[in-house]
C-alpha cells in the first residue's frame, strides 16, 4: 500500500463515524484508530420548590408554617448534626477533576446552595447543592464511590 493510499484512509476515517478501520495485503498490515473524545456533560441539581416559596408573601404565617417541615425533609437530623443526603445513584465525587480541590472538607463552613460535591449518573455529572448552611462535621463516603438513592453523604452541624 502506497503512502498517498494511507492518507487517503486516514481523512476517510476522520470525516466519518467509523472509530477502526483495519486493512491487511499481503505480509503488509495496518489498523487505523479514530481517538474516540467524549466531553463530560455537567447538569446543576436544584431542590423542588417548597410550598412556603411557591406561597405568595400575602399568605398568613399560619399557612407556611407546615412548609418548613418540607425544606427539611431531604436533611436528616441526627442529634445537633444534620446529615445530606444523596438525591440519586451514581458515582460521588468530591472534586470537579482529579488534580482539582475538593469542594468542602471536614470543618468547613457551608452556605446554603453551595456546590458540595458531585454525583455522576449516566455519563452526566450532577453538582449537588448543600440544603443547609452551616459546618461540614464528617464527610460520610469516599471519592469515586459508588452511591445510592437517600445515602448519606455528609454530616452538618448548623451555624
Amino acid at each position: 500500500m502506497e503512502f498517498k493510499q494511507i492518507q487517503e484512509l486516514i481523512k476517510l476515517i476522520n470525516k466519518s463515524n467509523i472509530s477502526e478501520l483495519a486493512v491487511e495485503e499481503g505480509d503488509f498490515k495496518i489498523t487505523i484508530k479514530q481517538a474516540q473524545v467524549s466531553e463530560p456533560n455537567y447538569v446543576t441539581v436544584h431542590q423542588p420548590m417548597t410550598m412556603q416559596q411557591m406561597m405568595p408573601q400575602a399568605m398568613p404565617q399560619q399557612m407556611a408554617a407546615p412548609a418548613a417541615l418540607e425544606v427539611a425533609a431531604p436533611v436528616a437530623s441526627v442529634g445537633n448534626t444534620f446529615t445530606i443526603k444523596s438525591p440519586m445513584i451514581g458515582t460521588f465525587y468530591r472534586s470537579s477533576g482529579p488534580e482539582k480541590p475538593a469542594f468542602v472538607n471536614v470543618g468547613d463552613e457551608i452556605k446554603l446552595g453551595q456546590v458540595i460535591c458531585i454525583i455522576e449518573a449516566m455519563k452526566l455529572f450532577n453538582e449537588i447543592e448543600s440544603e443547609i448552611s452551616g459546618r461540614i462535621v464528617k464527610v460520610l463516603v469516599d471519592d469515586a464511590s459508588p452511591v445510592e438513592y437517600d445515602q448519606p453523604l455528609f454530616l452538618v452541624e448548623p451555624i
